[in-house]
């Protein structure tokens, strides 16, 4: 799901300059903490992995993260929809991750998205996007 490449070192050194606090919501767990495995290597802080939506919107409630990485469709629930509840709230930045992001594109045209399978550089991209466009 999440491979390395030459750019990875880059990517890792210009993700590394500002540490975020990272929720990732993940329904498949073994993809849940190879993302959380990476954005550590990327030099940011998992507080934590959820695979449900209604654990987003609770986690996300509880933790107070910088940015949440959403899987759009989970087993129980929509990550696109979680991120709906949670930014009742307030702005929540966020990257939605999906195999299907043509569909994720149609709902939420102007979110930031990344089509799995993804490699490093994709999501640390996609992470200084979703910070800048909220800075």
């Amino acid at each position: 799901m999440i491979s390395s490449t030459a750019n990875g070192s880059a990517a890792r050194a210009g993700a590394a300059k500002h540490q975020l606090r990272i929720m990732v919501v993940e329904d498949d767990a073994l993809v849940g903490i190879l993302l959380a495995e990476l954005l550590g290597e990327l030099g940011h802080d998992v507080c934590a992995i959820e695979d449900t939506e209604e654990g987003a919107v609770s986690s996300a409630a509880l933790r107070h993260p910088d940015l949440m990485i959403v899987d759009a469709w989970l087993g129980e629930g929509s990550g696109i929809t979680a991120i709906d509840t949670i930014q009742r709230d307030g702005i929540m930045p966020h990257v939605f991750v999906s195999g299907d992001i043509a569909r994720v594109r149609m709902l939420r045209p102007k979110s930031i998205m990344v089509q799995k399978p993804y490699r490093e550089a994709e999501i640390a991209d996609a992470i200084q996007q979703a910070i800048g466009s909220h800075v």
